[in-house]
This record gives structure tokens, sequence and C-alpha cells, in this order.
């Protein structure tokens, strides 16, 4: 068994909306529903003072999303960890969507349980 974990880079954001946390927490509940994921508590969310992003958590049965923005850079660091193997989400078109991101790159990691070859 494994679990799926996508480490992604958007660049090209707009920066009123890497500041927005209700477009943030959209993104975040769009994706949390398209994927049937869990949250066992409400988002958490901190936002620095301007010109600052916002650092964002959901605690899933299936693991963890979280968020990182720098409206300075016009850039969003996203994780998603589940610990089963899923889908993979369109990060491309909704980063695009939420975000107006110009680049999204997405690192794709299949996280294996017990032992491993070494």
């Amino acid at each position: 068994m494994s679990g799926s974990e996508w480490v992604v880079e958007a660049a090209g954001c707009e920066p009123d909306r890497l500041r927005n946390l209700e477009t943030l927490a959209a993104l975040f509940a769009h994706l949390i529903a398209e994927l049937d994921l869990h949250p066992v508590l409400p988002a958490v969310w901190h936002q620095f003072p301007s010109p600052g992003g916002i650092t964002g958590m959901v605690l899933l049965a299936e693991s963890h999303l979280t968020v990182h923005t720098f409206p300075e850079h016009g850039t969003l660091c996203l994780n998603l960890f589940c610990c089963r193997p899923r889908a993979r989400w369109n990060f491309e078109e909704g980063l695009r969507t939420f975000l107006a991101a110009s680049a999204v790159e997405v690192r794709f990691l299949e996280r294996p349980y017990g032992e491993t070859e070494g």
C-alpha cells in the first residue's frame, strides 16, 4: 500500500488573490469536494501583515492539505498528502481559475508504507 503526495508550485498568480482568504478558502473547498476528501477540523489560516501572504492548513482524515502564498512574488506553494492512492486533481486548471496562475509545476510522490528497497 502507498500514499499519494503532490507538491505544487504556482507562479504568475494575481497578488491580490494570494492575499484574499476567501479566494483561498474557496480553492480548498473546491479541491476537497472534487477529490472527496474529509476534513476532520475546520481549516486554520494565518494572514501575514501586508504585503505578506497567507498560510493555511486542513487536517484531513486522509492526511493534510497546506498552502503558503507569496503575493510579493506572485507565487504559491501547495501540498496535498493522501494516505491512500487518489486520482490526480487538475492543479493547472484549478490554480489558473482561482489565482490566475500562468505557470504551475506539479511533483508527484508515491509514499510507500512498510519495507522499502534500498
